[in-house]
């Protein structure tokens, strides 16, 4: 059910060489798989990509989170075979117009099997019930345009109308500037929502993933009962290059990592991945009320 759950194995045949001082051709190199091999961005080190995918694709040596796609987020939180699908014929059109947007929106369906940024729909975390919205950075970066707002949107609708608590797994660019204001307006339009879902009971928790940035961060990604975040995760609105430059400040080098975010109040609490899906049923059971909402607040 899950899809791209794990790389996909490309082949690449290594060129033979030659024997120094020999002059005769060397013997030709075996197949190696691409992406056998996977280096850690933060410490450098290289392992073996499936011991970091067993390892919920976080570094065994320094536990940097490697970003997940939508699919996988859903793996490592639904319970098997519970997951449904909200919405899955959704997807972007181009609406203005915008030069060249259309032929790079049919790259990324192709490149990575989904249809926008976001995939929605409920099912059972540890056996209590939630719905789930998890956003894909490798699709656009994932930009928020209609698709991804109105989705939400819906989401949320649903969340309230089946008395279910909410769950958002954000990471984002921001909004998608070829759908320009229209995108900007998925803000005003989630948070609408979101207000309405809480004021009349709803819990929602939020939780940002590398990275959470732009119109996202400033609308329903920060707007949780709970607001949570993986290690290291790269949470705030505008780049730390048009900060500096506009403060005339050098930022501190954790700026906006989430570890920076909770000790400044900006989080409830950063949950390692191996722990999430244990620590948001702890939230879902404490807030469950039998025969009526899971309260927030």
């Amino acid at each position: 059910m899950f899809k791209d759950l794990f790389h996909k194995k490309k082949y690449a045949t290594i060129p033979s060489g030659t024997s120094s001082g020999t002059g005769t051709a060397a013997r030709s190199k075996p197949d190696i798989p691409e992406g056998l091999m996977t280096k850690c961005p933060k410490c450098g080190n290289i392992q073996f990509s499936k011991e970091i995918e067993k390892n919920l694709k976080v570094c065994p040596s320094c536990g940097h989170h490697f970003r997940l796609n939508a699919w996988e987020r859903i793996g490592m939180t639904i319970d098997e075979g519970t997951f449904t699908e909200y919405d899955p014929g959704l997807e972007s059109v181009d609406p203005l117009e915008f030069p060249g947007y259309a032929s790079k929106l049919e790259a990324q369906k192709k490149k990575t099997g989904l249809r926008d940024a976001v995939i929605t729909g409920e099912g059972m975390i540890n056996g209590l019930p939630a719905v789930v919205a998890a956003m894909s950075f490798d699709f656009f970066a994932g930009s928020m345009g209609a698709v991804v707002g109105e989705k939400i949107t819906r989401a949320i609708e649903q969340a309230h109308d089946k008395r279910l608590p909410l769950i958002i797994f954000s990471t984002s660019s921001g909004a998608r500037m070829q759908e320009s204001i229209l995108s900007l307006m998925q803000m005003a339009k989630t948070s609408a929502a979101l207000s309405k879902f809480q004021t009349d009971g709803g819990l929602y928790i939020s939780v940002m993933t590398d990275p959470t940035t732009g119109g996202v961060s400033a609308s329903f990604a920060t707007l949780g009962d709970f607001n949570l975040a993986e290690p290291g995760a790269l949470v705030g609105f505008a780049g730390r290059v048009v900060i500096e430059q506009t403060i005339r400040q050098k930022l501190p080098d954790n700026f906006q990592t989430a570890e920076f975010n909770l000790q400044h109040g900006q989080l409830d609490k950063v949950v390692h991945r191996k722990d999430m899906k244990t620590f948001l049923h702890k939230l879902l059971d404490m807030h469950t009320v039998k025969g009526d909402w899971t309260h927030g607040g």
